[in-house]
């Protein structure tokens, strides 16, 4: 349970900022919830408003199922229970949530990046549970909503809270920021993601700084000097403390030694601040070395020691959906990297698709908000796969067509084909399918590449051709 609030002490609060009015008495309230579906009796109801509802219309089913007051923007006669009446209930929640924070005095780590940051969330929490009870984002709850809900979820067991921070457009971060406080802050990666949303890359790394703009005053910032935009980033650092990683520049604070790829997961050397250990790691490719050295950082920023870290490391597993491994139909193996996607990272899943045996199938859904330039985006993939010597390109959408074009333009039309529809794609893989055949799966959320991974790994889905 949360710190226990007062309605009343959250109007005076609220008072300026949202002209928050106290109605039908004051309430205490220690937890807080924004959907009818999951309230508990007693519990706080926030009524917020969206683009395709409005929780408005549910207060009184609300307060059939026993809330204890309810904060909306505008008072109900017809709810007889205390009502704190704001300007913008989202605000309210974040203030609330920001109150929630206040009285937590551990460590907590904000991370954000264009991809790879809830697999650095993963390790880093596998790591500090190593020494303490720890609160971490579940899912994808990295936004206006999700953090100030994360954030609420706060008790006084917790000894570490691990935020995800995830952004579409300028300021956002810098919001979630002035509520979560961070003491620690890491930015994994810029890469061509969500462009649509901020009109350029630069203004995608403008945006990620804005969580090291939020740190406290003694806090610290983890730099990941390979990104493009570290320089930039340190120069705004000064002021801070700062733990430079880098996949094999020596010169960081945590990098790596004698990384040895295989196609069941990698081992390397950890060095961080000239101590060195051995790691097993249970991922797949280069790139997760990466994201365990950013997870291996913050977690040194937190107090853990090399021990501490390796152990968390190696009891880490991936996220359903991010480069996990299961067999499909007819003994196929099956990579599941089909949570999302943006060029980075598809460009890392090939790397780990070259390095299997066996024939290796490519599968692509298309990649969203990438801006005006997300044909030639998708071509460059086409081609960096058939450099890599992938087998075959099999996508489906409009914008993957670009690939599969490019690809067979490199002399490879046998290995490349494009669908219209995901169903005639699953077809022709079932069509295909044997045990010397690995298929790694991508694509954007909105590709729905995870239907294809269901058909080709859940046995009771029939793959067969249409009568």
């Amino acid at each position: 349970m949360m710190m226990p609030l007062t309605l009343a002490q959250m109007a005076d609060q609220m008072r300026t900022s949202l002209g928050a009015t106290l109605h039908n008495g004051d309430v205490s309230f220690s937890r807080v919830t924004t959907d009818t579906r999951q309230l508990q009796a007693g519990d706080l109801f926030v009524a917020l408003r969206g683009e395709r509802f409005d929780a408005h219309d549910f207060l009184a089913e609300a307060a059939a199922k026993g809330v204890c007051g309810v904060v909306v923007e505008s008072f109900d006669a017809n709810v007889a229970l205390p009502q704190l009446v704001v300007t913008n209930t989202m605000l309210a929640l974040g203030q609330i949530a920001a109150c929630n924070r206040a009285a937590f005095s551990g460590p907590l780590i904000a991370i954000t990046g264009s991809s790879g940051k809830t697999t650095v969330k993963t390790m880093l929490t596998c790591i500090l549970r190593e020494r303490g009870a720890v609160l971490a984002t579940q899912g994808n709850l990295n936004n206006h909503i999700g953090v100030p809900l994360t954030l609420l979820q706060l008790e006084p067991k917790h000894e570490y809270a691990v935020i995800e921070m995830g952004a579409s457009g300028l300021g956002e971060i810098a919001y979630l920021c002035s509520l979560a406080t961070p003491s620690i802050a890491m930015i994994n990666n810029v890469m061509p993601a969500h462009i649509a949303g901020f009109g350029s890359i630069n203004n995608v790394a403008i945006a990620k700084a804005e969580i090291y703009q939020g740190l406290i005053a003694n806090g610290a910032a983890i730099v990941n000097l390979d990104d493009r935009y570290a320089a930039q980033w340190l120069a705004q650092l000064t002021d801070k403390q700062v733990i430079k990683v880098s996949l094999q520049n020596e010169s960081a604070d945590c990098f790596a030694r004698d990384i040895k790829v295989t196609a069941d997961g990698v081992t390397f050397v950890l060095v961080i601040r000239q101590e060195s250990m051995s790691v097993q790691l249970n991922a797949l490719g280069e790139h997760s070395v990466r994201n365990a050295l950013m997870a291996a950082a913050c977690a040194c920023a937190a107090g853990a020691n090399i021990q501490q870290i390796r152990n968390g490391l190696q009891k880490f597993t991936p996220v359903a959906g991010r480069m996990t491994r299961q067999t499909g139909l007819k003994g196929m193996q099956v990579i599941d990297d089909s949570y999302n996607a943006n060029p980075g990272s598809v460009r890392a899943a090939i790397d780990v698709l070259a390095a299997q045996e066996g024939t290796r199938v490519l599968v692509l859904g298309d990649m969203g908000e990438l801006g005006n330039d997300a044909e030639q985006l998708h071509a460059d993939l086409g081609t960096y796969a058939r450099a890599r010597g992938i087998d075959k390109l099999l996508t489906v959408g409009v914008l993957s067509q670009h690939a599969s074009e490019a690809f067979a333009g490199a002399g490879l039309a046998s290995g490349a084909q494009h669908f219209a529809e995901q169903q005639t794609l699953i077809y022709a893989l079932a069509s295909m399918a044997n045990k010397s055949m690995t298929v790694l799966i991508k694509g954007s959320r909105s590709a729905k590449t995870d239907l294809i991974v269901r058909a080709l790994c859940d046995s009771s889905t029939s793959t067969g051709e249409p009568h």
